[in-house]
């Protein structure tokens, strides 16, 4: 049986095409213009891959590439770039440019793809800011958009919007993406039911336990060519921080030294895996001090960055550290794309599926007691005093720099 075939924008290192790839598809052509980003797609697989700004790049070349003609592809798959609606620029600005961040043409560039190829069916994947209420404008502006595709083309496409914790879905990291959804015939996409949860002795639950960075990266052994020493002027305090916290753990509301003010820094500053819980977020951009770092104080390796985000084994991300974090860090749990996908193909392809999905890390419970924690450095206890808190969203340094 011939796989039905993908068309992939905005691709990145491949994350969601590796899930449809678990689920039964192919991907027919990849577009992306980054350079590590194409390198490395074209390492692992064997796609078509046009490197170049969508905006350059006409529908027609894209449909010659995957050797498709418009209506023929199964799928339009892709997340445009999420700064605009991030909630990293949210907290750090007290708001975000939104639509009016040029970035945010990537959506008008994935609708005209979509017009120009009419795919059976169509995941436009992004951050859950996309959804926030009373800041949906981006939300708004695409089903609008897609109301009007579906006048001039005579498609019924109707757009469902699911916001998914990747977590619930048996990924060993808390990330939530929006997932809007539509099929050519005008049929409704149900959301996959969620398969995991969080513990819960007061309210059992037939769900399986979320999956834990214990059960992702425990087997994995960082090469010899990887340094991930954590570097930096804070880089001695993360021993003294215990797996699960952050430096709120530092702060006179919790069990440390009140070396730093209630939520005076981002949430990812000198944050520590536990054992047994999942991932948190795994970041982009992040600064030397950023984190989540390993349960042992260090820095995580590619392939430890690779199992939270469930890519497949044999991926290898290439290119420089910085790169290879920003690959990762941006990219799709390849898990939840492939729950997506294969409610996709269950429900508008007819595809059989395994009980199981492919990418699911297996159960390595239960986790080893935590690390021990080191005494706060010398050089750091002089910061111990006094510290006020974040007076709040939307009133902080940068915020109020921004209205002075």
């Amino acid at each position: 049986m011939t796989r039905p075939k993908v068309i992939s924008l905005f691709s990145g290192a491949g994350g969601l095409d590796y899930g449809f790839e678990a689920a039964g598809f192919d991907t027919a052509v990849a577009l992306e213009m980054d350079r590590d980003c194409c390198h490395t797609l074209r390492t692992n697989r064997d796609w078509p891959v046009i490197e170049r700004d969508i905006t350059a790049v006409g529908s027609d070349e894209i449909l010659e590439a995957g050797k498709l003609k418009a209506g023929q592809a199964a799928v339009l798959i892709g997340g445009p770039p999420c700064q605009p609606f991030s909630k990293a620029g949210y907290w750090s600005r007290g708001d975000a440019l939104r639509l009016d961040d040029p970035r945010a043409s990537t959506l008008s560039a994935y609708l005209r793809v979509l017009e120009d190829t009419r795919p059976h069916a169509f995941v436009l994947e992004n951050v859950e800011g996309l959804a926030y209420r009373g800041k949906d404008e981006g939300l708004r502006l695409l089903i609008d958009a897609i109301a009007s595709i579906n006048r001039r083309t005579r498609s019924r496409y109707r757009p469902v919007v699911h916001v998914l914790n990747a977590a619930d879905f048996g990924v060993p990291q808390l990330r939530k993406r929006v997932f809007v959804v539509g099929v050519r015939d005008g049929s409704d996409f149900e959301a996959p039911r969620p398969t995991h949860a969080e513990p819960c002795a007061e309210r059992p639950t037939p769900l399986q336990p979320h999956r834990t960075a214990w059960d992702a990266i425990s087997d994995v052994t960082p090469g010899d060519d990887e340094d991930l020493a954590m570097r930096g002027r804070w880089a001695d305090l993360l021993p003294s921080i215990p797996e699960g916290h952050n430096y709120l753990w530092h702060t006179d509301r919790m069990g440390g030294l009140p070396l730093f003010g209630w939520r005076r820094r981002y949430w990812s500053f000198l944050l520590k895996l536990a054992k047994n819980q999942p991932s948190w977020t795994i970041q982009a951009q992040p600064g030397p001090a950023i984190g989540p770092f390993h349960w042992t104080s260090r820095r995580l390796s590619m392939r430890e960055l690779c199992r939270l985000q469930t890519f497949p084994d044999d991926v290898i991300v290439t290119g420089s550290r910085v790169a290879i974090q920003r690959q990762i860090g941006n990219a799709v749990p390849s898990l939840l794309g492939e729950v997506i996908a294969r409610e996709l193909g269950r429900q508008a392809f007819k595809l059989r599926v395994e009980r199981v999905p492919a990418l699911v890390p297996p159960d390595r419970s239960p986790a080893p007691a935590p690390e021990p924690v080191a005494a706060v450095p010398r050089k750091f206890v002089a910061l111990a005093g006094d510290h006020a808190a974040h007076p709040g969203t939307g009133l902080g340094h940068a915020a109020v720099q921004r209205s002075v």
